[in-house]
């Protein structure tokens, strides 16, 4: 069971040979170990490797003497941190080549195999098995397989809000007509897009667009690893007072844990009190976001509804960063090919269409599960779940990722 990230590059999972790792989760779930001995159809990868020697300047690998292998050590941005080796090893998973045509296949990917975990990652709590990276850089399982021709450079999910989470995640294109679409930003670690301004209740905020633009440590990012969202302080303040101001006639403001928060009496819903909000890229593109889109429920008060701001002031660093809190509910392409990315409001329990047309690249998208054709031969209806942003690697890997 591992996290989906959009922030980091490296898939890796927790090795049997890790000394400071955890041994149970508190989400529910039973924890593994990947045994890399055992594997009849692994391999180290050693510092000569292509793939080790590609990336051996960079904080993502380096050669672990005297074995002469290719490890790897890095942090991530909440300071929690993995070390270990690389491995390589077979990925299984079906290929839709054309309609009711699917193919059972497999690619082999080079992966990490911790064997050291500190910070959050050791908390029994929130213990997962691994995290899947899935940026833009040379090492990302979607850069490794497109880079070969078995997979499109483009990734989709839909992350639903409701209940006990689900949603789907695609490796190919999900197709729909409201998806609207803005550059990114070339030549960035991350997924960067140009955020031009904040609108509250139709209103643009009086933020001046420079704090929002890529430049050192500054820029907005699309992040599935970070939980709820952060903005910029110039763009924080007038976002609270601009939410403050349109609800003061029907809920009440509190500062709780230092957060803003409100009252929301039981006979009104947040849907009915608090605005919408829209966030305006480059391009035209506008992403709308209801009140549970930036608040978060937080229980009871006094009969009342506690509501607090999902959205965080940024601390330390001036970067806006776009989580799951902001993400769910919508339909999210990241097209590599094209450098863009794409999002529409939807449904994320309903079926989606994934288009398995050849692109320019002659590459195939691909879809999977409870499919059934639709009035052509190019899409295909998916549905399928996944708890939360946790998916299980061991089924199915490749297009589609239970």
């Amino acid at each position: 069971m591992v996290q989906i990230d959009t922030g980091s590059d490296v898939l890796w999972v927790t090795c049997s040979s890790c000394n400071n790792c955890p041994q149970s989760s508190g989400l529910g779930i039973e924890l593994s170990f990947f045994d890399a001995a055992s594997s009849t159809t692994g391999s180290l990868v050693s510092c000569s490797d292509p793939i080790c020697s590609s990336i051996v300047q960079t904080a993502a690998a380096g050669c672990s003497e005297p074995r002469h292998q290719c490890s790897y050590s890095f942090q991530y941005g909440d300071l929690s941190g993995t070390s270990g080796f690389y491995v390589a090893d077979l990925f299984y998973f079906d290929t839709i080549m054309e309609a009711s045509l699917v193919a059972n296949s497999s690619a082999e990917v080079v992966f990490g195999c911790s064997t050291y975990q500190s910070g959050d990652l050791i908390k029994t709590d929130r213990a997962i098995d691994g995290i899947f990276g899935f940026g833009q850089q040379d090492m990302s399982v979607i850069s490794q397989l497109s880079s070969r021709g078995i997979t499109p450079r483009v990734f989709s999910h839909c992350l639903k809000g409701e209940g006990n989470g689900g949603g789907i995640l695609v490796l190919g294109e999900i197709l729909d007509p409201s998806i609207v679409y803005s550059p990114l930003v070339p030549s960035q670690p991350h997924y960067n897009l140009y955020l031009r301004s904040i609108a509250v209740n139709g209103q643009l905020l009086p933020v001046d667009p420079a704090v929002f633009a890529t430049s050192n440590n500054r820029g907005t990012i699309v992040d599935s690893g970070t939980t709820l969202a952060y903005l910029v302080e110039e763009a924080y303040d007038p976002f609270v007072m601009a939410i403050t101001a349109s609800v003061s006639q029907s809920a009440t403001p509190i500062i709780s844990n230092g957060h803003q928060c409100y009252l929301v009496p039981a006979s009104y819903s947040v849907n009915e009190i608090f605005p919408p909000v829209a966030l305006n890229f480059a391009g035209g593109a506008s992403m709308g976001l209801r009140p549970e889109d930036y608040l978060v429920h937080y229980g009871f008060l006094d009969g009342a509804a506690l509501w607090c701001m999902g959205f965080q002031k940024s601390q330390n660093q001036a970067v806006t960063i776009l989580g799951d809190l902001v993400l769910k509910d919508k339909i999210f392409v990241y097209d590599l090919d094209r450098q863009r990315l794409g999002w529409a409001s939807y449904d994320c329990s309903l079926s989606v269409n994934v288009s398995v047309t050849p692109r320019k690249d002659g590459f195939l998208d691909a879809g999977l599960l409870s499919m059934s054709s639709s009035s052509t031969n190019t899409l295909f209806k998916l549905i399928f779940t996944f708890i939360s942003h946790l998916v299980h690697i061991t089924l199915f890997i490749g297009f589609l990722l239970l």
